[in-house]
């Protein structure tokens, strides 16, 4: 009978694996940069970077063009210009955008402030306030706090643990919005007549499936479902179908189906 092979030797009782060191230093670079993978305490960029891994900082700033091929993990993170992240976003306390954000996967912040246009191709998550200043594009966004001046496109749900507030100022489409008080103001021009901007231009409109809230305030948007305690419909409102009691209520909004005519022969709308 051959002998049996001799096993392999087993780890020390409690030693797990090695833990990654902590992330320490500073740097600081400029011009056209391309790494591996950055992995340090304070990062800050100027000019064109692109990162072939994972950026891991505690905090880190960028200005210019910032292309990452994985993950950005940070505790606080400035971008200004252009950037692009193919893997998730974890950005614990204060993540700011500047210009132009594209993000492939799932976004989460502490806070987020937006001044220009963030794209997601996955669910953007916020623990505090989100401030956008421009446009927003995203599957689905959750925050504590929502104040929007500008366009959004969030097909999925719009959640606020306590209040989502907007100013719209181009097209925007909304699927559910959720919390405890909504104020939604179209653009001044979707009071103008449909006749008028159809001929001398500003066609911009804001469509919204469904809101859930205690409190609803709206001017100068659509929506197909209302459910809330008190609705107040300011000037250029719609609503289809209104649950809950209707406080105050502007001459020229609407309850009940929308109508719309074909645009007249040689007229598009």
């Amino acid at each position: 009978m051959s002998a049996a092979a001799p096993s392999a030797p087993l780890a020390p009782p409690g030693r797990g694996p090695r833990a990654r060191p902590p992330r320490a230093g500073t740097v600081r670079e400029t011009g056209v940069v391309r790494r591996d993978a950055v992995r340090t305490a304070s990062w800050t960029m100027t000019g064109l970077a692109k990162v072939e891994g994972d950026v891991e900082v505690v905090s880190g700033a960028s200005h210019g063009s910032l292309s990452v091929a994985g993950k950005l993990i940070a505790d606080g993170f400035r971008a200004r210009g252009t950037t692009e992240v193919v893997g998730p976003v974890e950005v614990r306390s204060a993540l700011t955008l500047n210009g132009t954000a594209q993000f492939g996967s799932s976004l989460h912040a502490g806070s987020l402030d937006v001044r220009g246009t963030l794209r997601s191709g996955a669910p953007v998550r916020v623990d505090q306030q989100l401030i956008v200043r421009g446009a927003v594009e995203a599957p689905s966004v959750s925050a504590s706090l929502l104040d929007l001046s500008g366009s959004a496109t969030v097909p999925g749900e719009l959640l606020a643990l306590a209040v989502v507030r907007a100013r719209f100022r181009g097209d925007s489409r909304l699927g559910t919005v959720r919390a405890k008080r909504v104020a939604l103001d179209g653009p001044p021009t979707a009071l103008i007549p449909t006749l008028w901007r159809s001929v001398f231009g500003g066609s911009a409109d804001v469509r919204v499936d469904r809101i859930e809230a205690d409190s609803v305030e709206l001017s100068a948007v659509s929506v197909g479902f209302v459910r809330a305690r008190e609705v107040v419909l300011g000037a250029g409102a719609q609503v289809t179908t209104v649950e809950g009691t209707i406080v105050r209520r502007h001459r020229t909004s609407r309850v009940g189906p929308e109508s719309r005519s074909p645009a007249p022969h040689g007229l598009s709308r």
